[in-house]
Parts: C-alpha cells; structure tokens; sequence
C-alpha cells in the first residue's frame, strides 16, 4: 500500500466515527468452528469489529492494519469493554506478517494471496479464515473494483498443501455480496474451543 491508500483508510476511519461497528454475520457464522483459547490475528482488520469479537469469546487478539486511526479506535473500544488487544500498524503489502504462532488469522476482505506465508505462521492445529468477495461481486456493485476481488474459484487454490479444507462456500452470502469463505487448519494438536 502506499502513503495515499494510509492517508484514505485514516481519513474513513475518523469519517465513521468512534465505533468500531458489528462483526460480519460472514465471520459470526463460522463461530462453531473457531476456537475460543490461544492467540488470533486479525489482519487488516480496521478498526477493529472482528478483533473485538474474537477477544470477547476468549482469544488473545492482535489487531494488524495499515491505518493508525483505525488501530487508535480498535484501542478505544477495547478500553471501553475491558478487553486486551495488541495492535500493530503494518503495511501488509510491504512487511512480513507479524510473526506466530498463531492459533487463528482471519483475513476478510482484504485481498491477500500469500496465503503460504499466513500457513507458515500458524500453530499446529491451527486455522486460517479467508472471507472476500469474487469477481461476480461486479455484476450487482461496482466496489471493491476488479483489481481487488478474487477470480471466481480462485481462493481454494491459493492454499498450500500445508493446510486443510475445513469448509469452503462461494456464491451471494449474507450481507449481499458474491464472497468466498474459507476455514482452513493446519494438521497438528489443534486448540480446544472452549
């Protein structure tokens, strides 16, 4: 990302206020298969809706983004909950994700291919959350343009040997966008969920 794309994501963040807003229903969905101990990374994760979803069911949660805003609003809201979140400005097309192991990392909507890097960081055990919008997003809005959706049945193939298929579905999902979900675990000792 460049100086332009930190200086509009800070400039939406402080446009949308304080609150962080409520997790995706595509993320809230998954919960049966998500753990609820260990260490999660919210990648790109804004102001931090997901973030603070993952720390109120018991993960211990670090927040990456780009924007110092979005992070400083994520701290705020976690402050105000009583919650423990770390938070870390990194440009994600740039810098190396921050280093694991992680139990979870939960990428949605932030288009990222270096899905054998976010392997590499995972527990053993652990899972790899990947939800976006496909390129048949465009046939009902114009944003996010073609340059940032996944090819239609593109994500599956992005994974690694190195993970497994835990549940996979594409098509027009809850909240009106054409998405790709994705949970993927890496063979090992896998965390309890509760």
């Amino acid at each position: 990302m460049s100086d332009d794309d930190r200086i509009r994501w800070d400039a939406r963040h402080r446009e949308a206020g304080a609150d962080p807003g409520a997790p995706s229903t595509a993320l809230t969905a998954l919960d049966p298969l998500l753990p609820r101990r260990g260490r999660a990374l919210d990648l790109a994760g804004g102001a931090g809706r997901h973030a603070l979803w993952l720390a109120r069911r018991g993960l211990d949660v670090t927040l990456a983004d780009i924007s110092e805003v979005g992070l400083d609003i994520a701290r705020s809201a976690a402050a105000r909950e009583g919650l423990a979140l770390r938070t870390v400005a990194v440009d994600l097309d740039r810098d190396p994700l921050p280093g694991g192991p992680w139990d979870l990392i939960l990428i949605v909507h932030f288009l990222d291919r270096r899905l054998a890097a976010c392997a590499a960081e995972l527990a053993p055990g652990g899972s790899l959350v990947v939800v976006h919008p496909t390129r048949s997003n465009l046939a009902r809005h114009p944003r996010p343009s073609a340059r940032f959706l996944l090819e239609d049945g593109e994500l599956p193939r992005l994974l690694p040997d190195a993970l497994e298929v835990v549940r996979y579905e594409e098509g027009w999902l809850d909240e009106g966008r054409h998405e790709a979900r994705l949970v993927a675990r890496r063979p090992g000792a896998a965390t309890p969920a509760a």
